[in-house]
């Protein structure tokens, strides 16, 4: 079965890390922390968001972007940000890819975002809103991702 990783960088609302936490529980997905976090990691609220789930998960650490990024392939890496052009539904996932999500009021620094363009893809939406809450991106795009590499859901 194919393996994503789950990349959050300097998440700040702990319930989305803790719901996100079990989506990649759910999902045998690695969770990737990029630090400063916005919270401390026995807060009650990630714990809670996360329920027992926790102990399922495979959470790394980076102490901050540039770390995350001198330790992994650039071509591995997929960007996500409502100020990108292509569709979600159009990134080149594949076993092993780094999935980016950015900070809740921020997003991904858009210096990043620019070095690489060709790899940043976004969730049309169609109402009122800035963007969507970041634990719904991340479950939209594990599961589009999941649904292209196994050519369909099946229970395992």
């Amino acid at each position: 079965m194919a393996k994503l990783n789950v990349v959050l960088v300097e998440p700040e609302i702990p319930p989305n890390t803790g719901n996100i936490a079990r989506l990649c529980a759910a999902t045998c997905s690695t969770l990737h922390l990029v630090r400063p976090l916005g919270f401390r990691t026995d807060d009650r609220a990630l714990k809670r968001a996360g329920l027992d789930y926790w102990k399922y998960v495979d959470v790394v650490y980076h102490e901050n972007l540039k770390a995350f990024l001198e330790k992994v392939p650039r071509k591995r890496l997929i960007l996500f940000s409502k100020k990108a052009k292509g569709p979600y539904v159009d990134a080149p996932f594949e076993d092993g890819s780094y999935l980016l999500f950015g900070k809740e009021t921020l997003g991904l620094p858009d210096v990043l975002l620019k070095e690489m363009e060709e790899q940043c893809f976004r969730i049309p939406m169609w109402g009122k809103t800035r963007s969507l809450n970041l634990s719904t991106a991340v479950g939209i795009v594990v599961y589009e991702a999941y649904r292209q590499l196994t050519g369909g859901f099946s229970c395992v």
